[in-house]
């Protein structure tokens, strides 16, 4: 019987050091889970933005990217945390960099840079950023990154429609 009990032990200790005991799930994480130094985690997943486009990280802040392919207009709002609340930075430009894609055609559409000003500024600060180019013109999901100097500190970010 005492052996019985023994290797039941044994057995349990063995179970728990092959499985780990689960202490590490739970532990919160440390550090800066962002480029920025921000404490958000990398691995959420954003919703659509207010105006039906894509949101994504832009330093410790939310973005939305926006295409008007009529206007070849694109659109960067400032959100806050809610990922739909409109709010303001002290930004002077902005920048738009995206890849080469295709539209559905297949037409190569060539990478972009298109500097975005404010606009609707008030005390310097702004949350809507508009730029244009012809390449805008072609239906297309585009990818790239924006960037910036926000609040005084480099400020980047990346997007895929």
């Amino acid at each position: 019987m005492r052996y019985a009990k023994f290797l039941g032990l044994g057995l349990t200790l063995v179970a728990l050091a092959v499985a780990g005991c689960g202490a590490q799930a739970t532990t919160p994480k440390t550090g800066d889970g962002k480029k920025d130094g921000s404490a958000k985690d990398d691995n959420h997943v954003h919703g659509k933005g207010p105006n039906g486009g894509v949101v994504f990280d832009l330093s410790k802040y939310h973005a939305e990217f926006t295409v008007d392919h009529d206007k070849k207009e694109v659109t960067v709002l400032i959100l806050g945390d809610d990922e739909k609340t409109p709010t303001p930075v002290a930004a002077k430009d902005l920048t738009v960099t995206t890849k080469e894609t295709k539209t559905k055609e297949g037409k190569v559409v060539p990478p972009m840079t298109i500097k975005l000003l404010p606009q609707g500024e008030m005390g310097g600060k702004a949350f809507k950023y508009v730029g244009t180019d012809p390449g805008l013109g072609n239906v297309a999901d585009f990818e790239g990154t924006v960037s910036g100097e926000i609040d005084g500190k480099p400020a980047a970010g990346d997007f895929k429609e």
